[in-house]
């Protein structure tokens, strides 16, 4: 299990990684959007990942997952929505001003009129 999430977590990353330095607008929004899930599949499984055990210590639990890690994941999706609201508005801002949405190009010059 831990092989596997590992695994997914390198993929989510390599694949975020990838998008983010292409020089669209769209692809650095979706990079992000995976390297955020990265970051939360990580934090979830820092809390050692049991199966078919409570969040919380009950009465009779001989084990119990961390609520911790589950406590960040949810803070960190709230925060990641908002975030990429937020991105994607920019985003979209810029392409309506200057009819492009490459993300390193200069900006030309424009002629002053006289």
């Amino acid at each position: 299990m831990e092989l596997l999430i590992a695994s997914a977590v390198g993929v989510l990353t390599a694949a975020g990684i990838y998008m983010v330095l292409r020089l669209r607008t769209f692809p650095v929004i979706i990079g992000t959007s995976l390297l955020s899930y990265a970051v939360n599949v990580f934090l979830f499984a820092s809390g050692r990942l049991a199966m078919d055990a409570p969040p919380v210590l009950r009465d009779g639990a001989e084990r119990y997952t961390d609520p911790l890690p589950q406590a960040l994941v949810l803070t960190a999706i709230v925060i990641s929505f908002g975030m990429t609201a937020v991105v994607v508005i920019i985003a979209l801002g810029s392409w309506l001003s200057a009819d492009d949405d490459l993300v390193d190009r200069p900006a030309e010059p424009r002629e002053t009129a006289q």
